[in-house]
């Protein structure tokens, strides 16, 4: 009789290049107590993270060669940079002053302490209003190495072991420098400085570095670290583009002022004298260019910069001697303008530019502005500090700089009152209470230098440690190996047969169920390639 046929085809080469359920089950099974008891000689540990079961203390006393490879790199790699930059500029310095070079290694020696702000006394004149660029780039520089080197999960002894190799370089090429400078100081006027001092300078400078380009890969991590709360963090981002707002609108307003007195760059350029000279002052003025824009900040907010006797305000103007570089000539000489007053102006949109951020980004109410307050103090705290840095003794015209207590008060002041202004604005028309909150995402800006080829190995690199279920257990799966072979196929043939089973019920059962049909069904299988046919198959 004829019927309808059917036909099941399945390949081999599937259930051959994996284990059935069964034999997955049993060996997930194996997989979990062997993660519990650690990994198998064919596997390895992935870059950076511990083997399992290793407590803090035995990874702090053992090195991996990968591990060594990244700390060499972060101790080693921004001090290179930065003793190669000063033996360059030294170098290059003497030898178009037509100088000998029997005095390059103290002042190779002086330079590398004059990056870190260490004061130097040159003869008779002390030297305490140093470069902020040069500064500025190195810790960028240490802080960036830090956050390639660090990973996510970090444990205590990776990070300890990342702030000593961030500490260790810099401090061994300062007590290097530091004897240095004590056998030149009978070649050069160079007065070695403070020991403590330079190592205090030093160490500060890169523990900073090195903390912010940790934090800066693990933010989530240190906020839950602080228990802070959202308004904290909030306020802490809002700081950060408050200060970069004034440094900004600063930076603006001195490059206007250079414009306006070029004349007067023209003439600090005449005791030049060559073109060596003049490139000289012009890297020198390119130095010392966050110095004035920090100098500026003070001016806009209108507690004033001091340089020697001479003062520089929005309202007032008090000549004196001031040095004769060009990044100076900016320098108003005259009585302040009736319309400079108006640069106030400029911290007060920074501040209510905050104050609406801190609207969007918190739960800030009219009557409990609590990230506007915090992001104007840290805000002032963090200009504080760097006004500390961009002021300094500078030989026969005394100090220069900021007045520091002033200037602190005076900044918190215009930030937190418009600040305020600002969120109470935001509050009513443009951001009510009970809007959803922006949250913060976190910054892509390392994350390609996590694949570095610096810090991956080659052994890394292979497809063993992809993202999926079973990446990391190819160890446990040697027994199933893939077929290469050519694929063969199964063929299972079934007909229908209408005849009724031995006790034959027609219709339905009682309960409303039909009797299934019966399927007379025989199995061909394809002779195997590297088998003889067995029984004519």
């Amino acid at each position: 009789m004829s019927s309808p046929r059917s036909s099941l085809v399945r390949r081999a080469s599937r259930s051959r290049g994996a284990p059935d359920a069964s034999a997955r089950s049993q060996y997930g099974v194996d997989r979990d107590r062997s993660r519990n008891a650690g990994p198998t000689p064919t596997q390895k540990p992935r870059r950076g993270h511990p083997a399992p079961g290793d407590g803090d203390d035995a990874g702090f006393l053992s090195l991996t060669p990968e591990r060594a490879r990244v700390l060499v790199l972060v101790a080693a790699r921004p001090t290179a940079f930065a003793l190669t930059a000063v033996i360059v500029i030294v170098l290059a310095t003497l030898l178009a002053s037509g100088s000998n070079l029997a005095g390059a290694s103290g002042a190779i020696a002086a330079g590398w302490l004059a990056v870190h702000q260490v004061p130097l006394v040159i003869g008779k004149t002390s030297l305490g209003l140093l470069p902020l660029l040069p500064t500025g780039l190195l810790v960028w520089l240490t802080g960036r190495e830090c956050a390639r080197a660090v990973e996510p999960d970090s444990s205590r002894a990776d990070l300890g072991w990342i702030f000593g190799a961030a500490l260790g370089g810099p401090l061994l090429i300062t007590a290097v420098c530091l004897a240095v400078a004590e056998d030149a100081s009978g070649v050069i006027a160079l007065q070695p400085p403070n020991t403590l001092v330079a190592f205090g300078w030093v160490g500060c400078l890169h523990l900073v570095a090195a903390a912010c380009g940790i934090a800066s890969r693990n933010r989530r991590r240190v906020f839950t670290l602080l228990r802070m709360p959202s308004w904290a963090i909030s306020g802490t981002f809002g700081a950060g583009r408050a200060v970069l707002r004034l440094l900004v609108g600063a930076t603006a307003v001195t490059v206007v002022s250079f414009f306006a007195h070029w004349s007067r760059i023209g003439d600090s350029y005449q005791a030049a004298g060559d073109v060596a000279g003049v490139l000289g002052l012009t890297l020198l003025s390119l130095a010392y260019l966050p110095n004035v824009a920090i100098q500026a900040v003070g001016v806009l907010v209108g507690s004033g910069a001091q340089f020697g006797d001479a003062s520089v305000g929005v309202f007032s103007v008090v000549g004196g001697p001031i040095p004769a570089v060009p990044v100076l000539a900016a320098l108003p000489t005259g009585p302040a303008s009736w319309w400079w007053p108006i640069l106030l102006v400029i911290p007060a949109a920074v501040g209510v530019l905050g104050g609406i951020d801190s609207a969007r980004t918190s739960s800030d109410r009219i009557t409990a502005p609590w990230a506007t307050l915090t992001s104007a103090g840290l805000a002032a705290v963090i200009l504080t500090v760097l006004g500390a840095f961009a002021g300094g003794a500078l030989g026969t015209f005394g100090h220069v700089g900021l007045d520091l207590p002033v200037f602190a008060v005076v900044t918190f002041a215009w930030l937190a009152i418009t600040g305020y202004v600002g969120l109470v604005f935001a509050r009513l028309f443009l951001v009510p209470v009970g809007a959803p909150v922006t949250e913060y995402e976190e910054d892509d800006d390392y994350a390609d230098d996590a694949h570095d080829d610096e810090y991956v190995d080659a052994e890394y690199a292979d497809d063993e440690y992809e993202e999926d279920e079973y990446a990391d257990d190819d160890g446990y799966y040697d027994d199933y190996e893939d077929y290469h072979g050519p694929d063969l196929e199964v063929e299972l043939d079934g007909e229908l047969v209408e005849e009724q089973p031995a006790l034959a019920v027609t219709g339905s059962t009682s309960s409303g169920d039909t009797i299934p049909d019966i399927v007379d069904a025989e199995v061909v299988e394809a002779d195997l390639p590297e088998s003889d046919p067995v029984d004519g198959r």
